[in-house]
């Protein structure tokens, strides 16, 4: 099923804040065929707000699960929402869920195998202009089912098969009627509420240090920007104002140790002269912030370990090594003469006594040294 994605846009502190836009969402997961050794759960429902983790609850653990602390308080202050969660997530929508997916089973002539069945649904809302956007959609065995359309109140099918339950689902005008009041009355006062318990992470933001980095003169410069938070954030290269598409390498937003997040952006200038250097700039921003972190590319400002061949100090190095043998082997000199004078005996000058026949006996109480030892012993 496709995902929608939403950006917080919303600045703190001393940063310029700007129009902004907030979601909520649901994900609900529900699966039939699974073997009962996987002890995987068959409902899974979980809830975010502005794409972060906010609840869950599954068909294992019988309870809902807050994943905030801002969201442990709203509990503990609206045990009534807590109820409601506890029955939506671990009764009315599983079994829903199961019934659903007997249906689609048949709709699309399916006996046995594993199938999935999920539905996203939530709202976004404009702090501005006050304008709110619900949706609804489901997705079946990895693939668009059928989405509610909320300027005609109706249903759409994605797939031939879900064309029957259009037409049920549109006849139901008391289930229409419901799910118009849940996008565009219940969910933007929740979304709302939850805003403001968790006010204090979820609308903070933390501006990145940018740096230029390359590993050899012919390598591409990367611009890499560290510890932005929140995570929805560009990264990009313009020249002369310009925003480039060619000759870059966009990198994915990665987590930092400290909740933070990092990312970079790799620019190719092989078929660039230095002389247009100075028209390139990496741009950086960070939604919810007005202004724009600008980097211009100069190479003086390149971080790099690259040391050209002429500035190594190879005769340092080969000193070193050299320096190096020379020790190791008055060591092993040492060791052998400190080993020659206290572990080896002069070898016996007169001939050994004639064997009798305790002679096997006495080699077994008294080995003899072995060929090495008697080769250096000679040697003394």
């Amino acid at each position: 099923m496709k995902t929608l994605v939403f950006v917080v846009l919303l600045g703190t502190g001393l940063h310029v804040a700007v129009a902004v836009k907030h979601s909520l969402k649901f994900f609900y997961t529900a699966s039939s065929g699974l073997p009962n050794i996987s002890n995987f759960p068959e409902f899974v429902g979980v809830g975010s707000v502005d794409d972060v983790l906010a609840g869950s609850c599954d068909s294992n653990k019988k309870t809902p699960e807050a994943k905030q602390d801002w969201m442990k308080k709203f509990f503990q202050n609206d045990p009534q929402q807590f109820e409601w969660y506890h029955q939506q997530c671990l009764i009315i929508l599983p079994n829903s869920f199961k019934a659903t997916i007997h249906t689609l089973t048949r709709r699309f002539n399916q006996s046995g195998g594993v199938h999935v069945l999920q539905r996203m649904e939530g709202c976004e809302w404009d702090d501005e202009t006050g304008e709110v956007n619900g949706f609804d959609q489901y997705g079946y065995d990895g693939e668009d089912l059928i989405s509610f359309d909320l300027k005609t109140l109706t249903w759409v099918a994605l797939k031939p098969q879900a064309v029957i339950i259009k037409l049920s689902w549109d006849a139901d005008k008391a289930r229409t009627k419901r799910i118009e009041n849940d996008l565009t009355q219940i969910y933007p006062q929740w979304l709302k509420t939850y805003l403001a318990y968790g006010n204090s992470s979820l609308l903070r933001t933390d501006l990145p240090s940018v740096s230029l980095l390359q590993k050899t003169p012919s390598s591409p410069v990367s611009c890499h920007a560290t510890g932005f938070y929140p995570e929805r954030a560009t990264l990009s290269w313009r020249k002369d104002g310009e925003e480039l598409h060619e000759d870059l390498e966009l990198g994915e937003i990665l987590p930092n140790h400290d909740g933070t997040f990092q990312m970079s952006a790799e620019l190719n200038l092989s078929s660039v002269t230095p002389e247009d250097w100075s028209r390139y700039t990496c741009v950086f921003q960070l939604s919810g912030v007005k202004e724009e972190i600008v980097t211009k590319l100069d190479k003086a400002d390149i971080r790099t370990n690259w040391v050209p061949p002429s500035e190594f100090p190879t005769g340092a190095v080969v000193g070193v090594v050299v320096g190096l043998l020379l020790l190791t082997l008055c060591i092993c000199g040492l060791l052998m003469w400190r080993r020659n004078r206290t572990g080896f005996r002069p070898a016996e000058t007169q001939p050994p006594p004639a064997p009798d026949d305790d002679s096997e006996a006495s080699e077994n109480l008294n080995p003899r040294p072995d060929c090495q030892s008697s080769s250096l012993s000679s040697l003394m």
